[in-house]
């Protein structure tokens, strides 16, 4: 209420300074330029003034107030010239004027206060309606609101609504309004009301629209059929509705037709043939070959099945590269017992799963649909004993579908169940369930987290087979395909979940491969080593401390091959593992296996010398130590000893090797260490002599500087020459 005070002190004070002006411009003369234009504004200023007085003091019910108010803006408009007056627009008409003064004149007693506040509120929203329809619109609609909350009288407001130029937002908004306030009648006849004004004009089909969806909503289908009726006839009299109503109107018959079907009401098909009257004969639009597939889903149900037949030629008319209009022409060829039809609907289907060729495919066949109508299509097939037709929605089913699960629940068949089947039977049925979830294990190569599923679920379906003596190598099989399709869902993402579910897997089949080492001889299989690789490799992935232990299960193997060893070597570094103590275990027992073969394979000696050397060699001076530069001699003193014995050593190994020797040197020479510096330059001139064809490039530079190594040696007190120039890489 201070507020209200504090304004109303303000109009006062802006109306007392204009009253000022204004008697300050009486006093000039009449012949000064300008003095009527300048009256004329300072004239519209107080009225506009009144006006908000006359507001503030119907918000803050003093009456009184509010006819002063609306007296003085009357005798303004009265005495101003003729001229002036014409710029004012008018306040409030003699008539209403009269009724407001008669409502406010009544003694209070006799008054009913809401009849009367409305009322006023009312005759104030006209007042701004009068004054400037188009910047006082939303002042009107606040005062009619205010009016509405003191005392609802619907019928005289839209009465008075359409008398003035209001907008068709305003009229459409009221009637809504309406009838959320439960005043069906008024509402409806308003909307009438207002149809009728704007008969000529092209907006009258929003007029019309909001009325069918307003009687829909209000579960009167009888008075909306009979608009709807009244537009088609007209439409084809030549009221057409413009084409954004049109499309509004197609939306709004399809939703009502789409709710009508889901409760397997016949009207579905009713609304659907309001919406096709619309289209012309020969008409090609795709929105049309969606209403005749819409229909003869429609007539399916109905059992029409000739009529169902004739709304899908239509839909093949207008959109023959549709999957869904595939889809149809497969139903209808499905209940006709056409299978060539039907295979060749499907063969089309297929084709479109991955080959969007509309528009409308791109928008609303999500990369699942496709395969989702070539499931239900094959689920069709089989209920209507077409097994042919079903095996072949299958092959596609499996070809497109990238839901496994939705493919393995296409392809599973009928269910078994414990009672009333035989042994032999159940038998049959895991075996046939086994081999599907291993060629689909086998489809997926692609997706290495699906292929670990598929054997997971061929796996489960060998063990709990009922006779697991007929199917022991069934079951080693699946279970090593578990384990390596497991490692392959482990390189994209080695989170921990995923690594816990491989532990978890690799723990089963270790209890499976007991049991199954008591049904036959294995020494050659390889099953328990490469239980202990995936093992290893998800431990190490883990970061698990106890990983040094595992080499320890390494050794205890019946026959540990070099593979293995580098294997674990090369897993031991795979990030995010690092384990370079164990890298160096395995690389050492490795290297001497190979030492061991009769025949040495020179390209892995040279790998797993070259993994040595750069794992124990320092990278720079600081990290020298005595024992591990002896450590690294002797990888070095390896690689010359087979270099001197066969001559198919890899040249791009000795000349790395001869690099890391020399720039070994140079680090020692900077640090001062000429001895040392003159052993591993040494070291690396016996690598030189050992080069082929790039012996020539570096023989001349490492002699020149090898003589500044050993000058150096006999002067050691000289001063350091800094040789990192002088480095090989």
């Amino acid at each position: 209420m201070g507020n209200l005070t504090a304004v109303r002190m303000l109009f006062c004070f802006i109306f007392q300074s204009l009253e000022k002006l204004y008697a300050q411009l009486m006093k000039r003369s009449s012949g000064e330029a300008d003095i009527h234009r300048h009256k004329a504004d300072v004239e519209k200023d107080l009225f506009k003034v009144l006006c908000y007085q006359a507001e503030s003091a119907v918000v803050q019910e003093d009456f009184q107030k509010e006819v002063m108010c609306v007296q003085r803006c009357k005798d303004m408009l009265m005495r101003v010239p003729k001229e002036v007056r014409s710029k004012i627009p008018p306040l409030i008409s003699s008539q209403r004027f009269g009724k407001l003064l008669s409502v406010l004149s009544v003694p209070p007693l006799h008054i009913n206060m809401e009849t009367s506040f409305a009322k006023v509120l009312r005759l104030l929203a006209t007042a701004y309606l009068e004054w400037d329809c188009t910047q006082c619109q939303d002042k009107a609609l606040r005062a009619i609101s205010l009016a509405n909350e003191c005392f609802l009288l619907p019928s005289p407001a839209v009465a008075e609504l359409l008398h003035h130029e209001v907008s068709l937002d305003v009229c459409l908004n009221t009637a809504k309004l309406l009838l959320e306030q439960e005043r069906e009648s008024v509402g409806f006849e308003f909307l009438k009301s207002v149809a009728g004004r704007l008969e000529t004009s092209p907006d009258v089909g929003k007029v019309i629209l909001l009325h069918i969806e307003l009687l829909l909503q209000r579960a009167k289908e009888p008075l909306a059929k009979q608009m709807m009726e009244d537009v088609i006839t007209g439409h084809y009299k030549g009221k057409q509705l413009s084409p954004e109503t049109l499309t509004r109107l197609h939306i709004l018959l399809w939703d009502r037709a789409a709710k009508s079907y889901e409760v397997w009401n016949p009207l579905a098909l009713q609304w659907y043939n309001y919406s096709l009257s619309f289209y012309s004969p020969g008409q090609i639009d795709q929105n049309l070959a969606k209403l005749q597939r819409n229909m003869a889903s429609c007539y399916l149900h109905l059992k029409q099945l000739e009529k169902a037949k004739e709304a899908v030629k239509g839909a093949e008319r207008c959109d023959p590269s549709s999957i869904f209009t595939q889809f149809s022409v497969y139903k209808i060829a499905i209940l006709e017992g056409n299978a060539d039809k039907a295979v060749e609907a499907i063969c089309s289907m297929g084709e479109l799963a991955t080959k969007p060729t509309h528009h409308e495919d791109k928008l609303l066949v999500h990369e699942s649909t496709a395969t989702n109508l070539l499931s239900l299509a094959a689920q069709i097939a089989l209920e209507n004993e077409q097994q042919f037709v079903a095996i072949k929605a299958l092959e596609y089913l499996s070809q497109h579908s990238q839901d496994c699960q939705q493919v393995f629940t296409g392809l599973a068949g009928r269910p078994f169940t414990e009672e009333g089947e035989a042994l032999e039977r159940r038998t049959c049925d895991a075996h046939w369930f086994r081999k599907i979830a291993w060629n689909l294990a086998v489809q997926c190569k692609s997706c290495p987290e699906a292929m670990r599923d598929f054997f997971v679920l061929s796996f489960k379906v060998c063990t709990t087979s009922s006779s697991l003596s007929g199917s022991v190598i069934l079951t080693h099989a699946s279970y090593r395909k578990v384990l390596e399709a497991c490692r392959s869902a482990l390189c994209p993402s080695p989170h921990t979940h995923a690594l816990a579910r491989a532990l978890h897997h690799i723990q089963a089949c270790r209890e499976i491969w007991k049991v199954l080492k008591l049904t036959g001889d294995f020494t050659k299989d390889p099953t328990e080593t490469l239980l202990l690789l995936y093992e290893f490799e998800a431990r190490a992935k883990l970061n698990d401390p106890a990983l040094d232990n595992m080499l320890e299960l390494v050794w205890e193997l019946p026959q540990v091959e070099i593979k293995t060893l580098e294997t674990i070597a090369s897993l031991a570094m795979e990030c995010p593992a690092h384990y370079p103590s164990v890298c160096r275990k395995a690389l050492k027992s490795a290297l001497i296996l190979h030492r061991k073969q009769e025949a040495l394979d020179t390209g892995r000696f040279s790998k797993c010398l070259h993994s040595l050397v750069h794992l124990s060699l320092p990278a720079s001076i600081t990290d020298t130590d005595a024992c591990v530069l002896e450590e690294a001699w002797g990888y070095f003193e390896d690689a010359l000893s087979v270099l001197g014995s066969t001559g198919d050593y890899p040249e791009v190994e000795t000349l790395w090797l001869m690099s890391r020797a020399w720039n070994t040197g140079i680090f020692q020479y900077s640090a001062g260490r000429y001895k040392e510096a003159e052993q591993w330059c040494g070291l690396g001139m016996r690598f030189l002599s050992q080069l082929g064809t790039l012996k020539s490039s570096y023989e001349t530079q490492m002699i020149s500087l090898y003589s500044e190594v050993l000058d150096k040696l006999d002067r050691p007190t000289g001063p350091v020459d800094n040789g990192s120039s002088r480095k090989h890489t």
